[in-house]
């Protein structure tokens, strides 16, 4: 079970700590490839693989938060190996996967030692009127929808071949948040840090700090220039910020 979600090996097999990587719409665990090297070998990075991509490609999507998080939960679990503390980081669909499996993960009684969510605003803010559906968008809209998000190759929206693999990902990770729907639950006792871009419309400096209302323990948000990708100009800072919450007893509290 874990072979599906994980890559087999032990990228850090001295590490103090673990941080569980969820991906943004549309990406794999490949988005985290260079995650190690940065960390350093304190903290084993283990990016999340979700069906339907890169090794899972032949695998049906799941189009619920929910459902996804209850499924990787387990694995999870055993993936988290010995007594070694674990943090979750997710970026922007991924943020939200990461809140729904912090949830699952209270449920088992192993909670992270800290959730870090990233480009995504806190899921109990009412979505804006003006919010148009992407999962339902003609695909020229899809593309340049993707496209103004500055997060994909262009290698990869000029290449018709690479962009008819890559459409119903988007179209099922879009589907998978546009269609949640928050569930009224006691805070978080977990520690939570909130980051994103000051240029991101749907999760910046005026919605990022709502996320203090999801957790009864620490709570700290930190907003970097740049738009919804913020975090590929600043992966030296991010990747910081990550490691000391793996590790950190702090988060604890």
């Amino acid at each position: 079970m874990t072979g599906r979600w994980f890559a087999a090996e032990n990228t850090a097999p001295e590490a103090a700590a673990q941080l569980f990587c969820l991906p943004h719409a549309g990406a794999g665990a490949s988005a985290y490839r260079d995650w190690q090297d940065k960390i350093g070998p304190d903290v084993e990075v283990v990016p999340v693989q979700l069906p339907g991509r890169e090794a899972r490609f032949a695998e049906p999507f799941v189009t619920s938060a929910t459902e996804m998080a209850a499924a990787l939960a387990g694995p999870l679990l055993e993936r988290a190996t010995g007594d070694r503390p674990f943090a979750l980081f997710g970026h922007s669909m991924g943020a939200l996967l990461a809140y729904e499996l912090t949830h699952q993960l209270i449920a088992y009684g192993r909670p992270p030692v800290h959730l870090i969510v990233s480009g995504y605003a806190p899921p109990h803010l009412p979505y804006d009127p003006a919010y148009q559906i992407v999962h339902q968008m003609p695909d020229p809209r899809l593309v340049a929808h993707i496209e103004a998000l500055q997060g994909t190759a262009g290698e990869v929206l000029d290449h018709p071949e690479l962009l008819e693999l890559l459409l119903p990902v988007i179209r099922a990770d879009y589907e998978l948040c546009e269609t949640y729907r928050f569930e009224d639950r006691p805070p978080l006792p977990v520690a939570l840090t909130a980051l994103g871009g000051a240029d991101d419309p749907e999760a910046g400096e005026k919605t990022l700090p709502a996320w203090r209302e999801l957790t009864a323990a620490s709570f700290t948000v930190d907003i970097f220039p740049g738009g919804h990708f913020y975090l590929h100009a600043h992966l030296d800072e991010v990747t910081g910020i990550a490691r000391e919450a793996a590790l950190s007893e702090r988060s604890r509290t």
